[in-house]
């Protein structure tokens, strides 16, 4: 941030989700320099360069709060508690491709390749597919052909939500059929 005149100076307050929950006293000189959405948002002629308080309506609290985290300090952070990682990670990482933060972005990544489990196989299987992340989709799969027995245990199935991927699932188990019969 160092001799770059064109990056504002102040401090912004952001209003996150319906309930307009406050992040206040958050550097906007930083956040241009971290995200090029933010270096856009309070650029040159745009309203927010001078406003006192930005309202960002499209995500939670946790989340944005972990996204301003992240690019105050580079710290990453899905919170403690284990099945809830995988969602904010999810979050997290539309979040990060959203503000276009790349390194954020691969970091969510390898932690929702990290948190494929019986319980969370399912609905990691489905946002795969609906953001086309071919290697956690390949991984999901290969995850529930491997261990069927867990993830139906765990209410995997009954999670499924996407016929598309429910198609996918059935294609999986006929050719682990006929592979059986075939061998």
């Amino acid at each position: 941030t160092r001799g770059d005149a064109i990056l504002p100076q102040g401090m912004v307050t952001f209003l996150v989700g319906d309930d307009e929950e406050r992040i206040e006293h958050v550097s906007k000189c930083v956040l241009c320099a971290r995200s090029p959405v933010f270096r856009t948002m309070f650029g040159i002629g745009m309203k927010e360069r001078d406003a006192a308080e930005v309202t960002v309506s499209h995500t939670d609290l946790a989340s944005f709060t972990a996204l301003i985290d992240y690019l105050l300090s580079d710290k990453f952070d899905l919170g403690e508690e284990e099945g809830g990682r995988a969602q904010r990670a999810l979050d997290l990482r539309e979040l990060a491709q959203m503000y276009q933060v790349p390194r954020l972005e691969l970091l969510c990544a390898q932690a929702l390749q990290e948190s494929v489990a019986p319980a969370t196989a399912v609905p990691l299987l489905e946002a795969a597919h609906t953001m086309g992340d071919g290697r956690l989709l390949a991984q999901c799969r290969r995850y529930v052909a491997d261990h069927a027995a867990e993830v139906r245990a765990s209410g995997g199935v009954e999670q499924l939500r996407d016929f598309g991927v429910a198609k996918g699932l059935l294609g999986d188990a006929l050719d682990q059929v006929a592979e059986l019969k075939g061998a």
